[in-house]
Formats: structure tokens, sequence, C-alpha cells
């Protein structure tokens, strides 16, 4: 499995997004819309708009959050099979 994650630093869904992933130890690799060229672009053109983060799971865009709910665990969880686990810190 290969996964991109759109982000920037700013971004506090992305920072929890990132730890997800480090939680259940899912190698991925960070593409920050502000320090990487076209990146923003990118994001533009498969989501019509500049939402972050965005995972790319083997070349499928998917957002991880949603607006006024944050994180989605459950769904996050279930598409990586693993077991549902907050990780708040």
């Amino acid at each position: 499995m290969h996964v991109l994650v759109y982000s920037a630093e700013w971004c506090r869904d992305c920072r929890e997004a990132k730890r997800f992933l480090e939680t259940h130890n899912i190698p991925y690799t960070e593409i920050d819309i502000e320090e990487t060229p076209g990146a923003a672009q990118e994001v533009m053109a498969h989501v019509g708009k500049r939402a972050i983060p965005q995972f790319v799971i083997d070349g499928e865009w998917v957002q991880p959050y949603r607006p006024g709910r944050g994180f989605l665990y459950q769904e996050m969880s279930e598409r990586f099979g693993v077991a549902l686990q907050r990780s708040r810190h």
C-alpha cells in the first residue's frame, strides 16, 4: 500500500491524520502544500478546493476528515484494516 498525505505544517487536522497513520505504523509520504511546488494545485485538481489533509491511497484520493466532525477514525480504521483506536494527545 502506498499512502501520500497532502498537508501543511499549520493544519491541526493534518497533524491528527499523520498521528493516526503513525499510531498504526502505516508508512506514508508527506507532501506539504506550502513547500512543494504544484502540490496545492494538485489538490485543487483532484478535490476541487484546497482541503487538507488528503490521503492518496494507491492512487485513490480520500478525505480523512469532515469539517465540524474532525478525523474520521471509524472510516479510516476500516479502510486501513486496523483496530479502531483514538490517538488523542
